[in-house]
């Protein structure tokens, strides 16, 4: 019997608890700490909301970018995390979302920084479940997915799209499990894909995804490959996503 419950009305809702602010509809949502403290340090973002929780504040900020207001959410690490703060930012009056973020390769061929758009993410954590019907896949936005590939496309970098592994576990990542998603057909692994999809759509908000590619499990041990070290990319993906949340804020909402 599943538990799934449609009810749309939550005993804690996030719109009777937050009130709507004046923040720019089109946000990017990142995992770079490192990126959005250069955006407070050298682009002078300010901070619209600081959405703590216990292990300290997950702010909204705003910067200007190509002369737009545009939001970045520095979001936690997991599904559970990750999907009640997009649930806030949605509250505050965010509606067009990019998210960009690291994944762990299961190909080989998945290069040290590769970018990969998620097209679908497989739900093996816990968050998706509360928002939509059981289900093994959650397919990405289209329309977001289309204008994140057209902004990757213009800026002639180099990417693919494919399936995500979404897990709860990293430390249960086993040998048998890695093949397993590996046959199916993921191309990484990574720990909130499906439940930013789910909340997304429960919400009837736009939302897509790319990763790149960090440490890589392709092999017979893991190599960490120092993946978090590379500012650059990190700073390059991040203003990919900040040029196609606009985008999609502007066809969104013509």
């Amino acid at each position: 019997m599943s538990e799934h419950d449609d009810t749309p009305q939550a005993f804690i809702e996030p719109s009777e608890q937050i009130a709507r602010r004046d923040v720019p509809e089109a946000c990017v949502i990142t995992f770079f700490g490192d990126v959005v403290d250069r955006l407070v340090e050298r682009r002078g973002a300010r901070v619209l909301a600081e959405n703590r929780w216990e292990d300290g504040p997950h702010p909204l900020l705003e910067v200007e970018h190509d002369g737009r207001r545009l939001a970045v959410l520095r979001s936690g690490v997991g599904a559970p995390l990750a999907g009640a703060l997009l649930e806030e930012v949605i509250a505050l009056g965010c509606r067009s979302f990019m998210v960009c973020g690291g994944a762990g390769a299961l190909h080989e061929d998945l290069t040290l920084g590769h970018f990969v758009v998620v097209s679908a993410a497989l739900r093996d954590e816990g968050t998706s479940f509360h928002y939509l019907p059981p289900g093994r896949q959650i397919e990405a936005d289209p329309e977001a997915r289309r204008t994140l590939e057209r902004v990757l496309a213009s800026r002639r970098a180099p990417y693919v799209s494919g399936l995500t592994w979404t897990t709860d576990a990293p430390y249960r990542e086993t040998p048998k499990k890695i093949a397993a998603r590996r046959d199916e057909g993921c191309l990484t692994v990574e720990m909130e894909a499906a439940a930013l999809a789910a909340v997304a759509r429960f919400r009837g908000v736009r939302l897509a995804q790319v990763v790149y590619c960090g440490d890589d499990l392709s092999g017979s041990s893991w190599n960490h490959r120092s993946w978090q070290s590379l500012s650059d990319v990190r700073e390059d993906l991040f203003d990919i996503t900040a040029t196609a949340a606009l985008a999609l804020g502007h066809s969104s909402f013509d």
